[in-house]
């Protein structure tokens, strides 16, 4: 569903407007702030005393960005993926530690394109003919398998007064961030590997599964029925999408995007841009979550550039996403990450190990029907990375079940801060795990 931002600078839910939600965008307390590109100033008194730097959200997500790939290269035995230090990094210049960074509305709008980035480029790296078969076929068992495990644990849960919503509890925990996933898969070599097949094809079916569901299931804009047309009316409009970027290829338009392509339009560039503004739009219209859109978008430019004659393109599609977009994504999430509750409330401190442990369970026990299809050294890693939970879609979720009032806050604040150490732990534990041995079998072709 698409979200707005208040004037307050807080994301807001599409039809619950003003209502607080726990993963915070707002800026300090004071008169209205005013913008410019890079810059968000606020003209209250106190507003003088910030730090000069906080004025510059740009220059300061930047040097994380710098940071955290030169902070990756530092040999310490057990190679921290690089999303992971941005997180950190985040977390650190943040309101709730060095208080220099404050997430207003500008890193929120950020933190969203850089969200639709990551699903954009997870979507790009989709080949069907790698992922088709078995990979697939265990994927959708095991998502099936880890949504009947998480209805159960919930179903335990209940017997706490705090936990209810198990619909949308249950739900959050079955994602899987495929677009956490890739970096580490891509900076890790593992991305081309039998080991990387089963984990994308994974991955992507813990993506799309719980927002096909969410969007199904939790909708409030649209009765199921009508949401389950528009999911088909999509799906369709997707694989035309998909259809004409493999089998429409005018020799003039071909000529006319190899020309541009290094010139200063940089037209083949921009057609890809407006087919993801375009997706994003179209689900957001129908109900979904606008990453569903992103997803999409990403999977039919992928068809469509696949092979040697689109590696050109997609290298200027790389240096875009991941040079600028998507460190507004990791290092805005640790900005953003409230610590308040996890420190004070007792039962979010005692609800966040419980939910972080609950999706290693539910994501990461449905690895025992790969016995058959990997090596015993790679279960472990592979369920540990299957764990990392959505946290964007987390977010989606703990928004519907606030402004309907059918979640307590402190369960929210629980989920998100789980799905976040989520992202924080397991991708850390997974690379120490796949040792050199483990690698080696993991390079063996799917």
């Amino acid at each position: 569903m698409a979200r707005t931002i208040s004037e307050s600078g807080t994301l807001e839910p599409p039809s619950h407007r003003g209502a607080r939600i726990p993963w915070r965008a707002g800026m300090p307390h004071g008169s209205p702030p005013r913008f410019r590109w890079g810059m968000a100033y606020n003209l209250s008194p106190a507003s003088s005393r910030r730090p000069v730097l906080e004025h510059h959200p740009i220059l300061l997500i930047m040097a994380a960005a710098v940071i955290a790939p030169l902070l990756a290269e530092i040999p310490v035995g057990v190679r921290v993926p690089v999303v992971v230090l941005e997180v950190l990094i985040g977390i650190l210049i943040g309101p709730h530690v060095l208080d220099i960074v404050t997430p207003g509305v500008f890193l929120a709008s950020m933190v969203w394109i850089g969200t639709s980035a990551v699903l954009f480029m997870a979507g790009m790296e989709i080949d069907f003919g790698r992922i088709s078969g078995r990979p697939v076929v265990l994927a959708l068992g095991g998502w099936v398998i880890s949504l009947v495990l998480a209805f159960a644990a919930v179903a335990l849960l209940h017997v706490v007064p705090e936990v209810d919503a198990p619909m949308m509890v249950a739900i959050a925990l079955t994602t899987t961030s495929l677009g956490a996933l890739i970096p580490i898969l891509r900076d890790g070599g593992l991305l081309e590997t039998r080991y990387g097949a089963y984990l994308l094809a994974a991955g992507t079916v813990g993506e799309v599964g719980p927002i096909v569901a969410a969007s199904l299931v939790l909708t409030t804009r649209y009765t199921t029925w009508q949401e389950f047309g528009f999911m088909l009316v999509f799906l369709l409009l997707v694989g035309v999408a998909a259809a004409v970027g493999m089998g429409a290829r005018p020799p003039r338009l071909l000529a006319l995007l190899s020309r541009t392509l290094h010139a200063s339009t940089q037209l083949p560039v921009r057609f890809a841009l407006l087919l993801l503004a375009g997706f994003v739009t179209l689900s957001t219209e129908f109900g979904f979550e606008g990453i569903l859109g992103a997803f999409a978008a990403g999977m039919v430019v992928g068809i469509a550039t696949r092979g040697e004659g689109g590696e050109a393109f997609r290298i200027k599609i790389d240096a875009i996403c991941f040079g600028w977009f998507t460190p507004f994504f990791f290092i805005g999430t640790g900005v953003a990450f409230d610590l308040g509750p996890l420190s004070r409330e007792v039962s979010t401190m005692l609800l966040t190990p419980a939910f972080l442990l609950l999706l290693l369970a539910a994501r990461g026990l449905p690895v025992l029907i790969y016995r058959g299809a990997m090596d015993k050294a790679e279960r472990w890693p592979f369920a540990l990375s299957s764990s990392v939970a959505s946290l964007g879609l987390v977010v989606v979720i703990t928004q519907i079940g606030l402004a309907a009032k059918h979640m307590n806050q402190n369960v929210a604040q629980a989920l998100i801060g789980a799905a976040l150490l989520s992202m924080l732990i397991y991708p850390t534990l997974a690379n120490a795990l796949l040792a050199r041995g483990v690698r080696e079998a993991a390079h063996q072709p799917p």
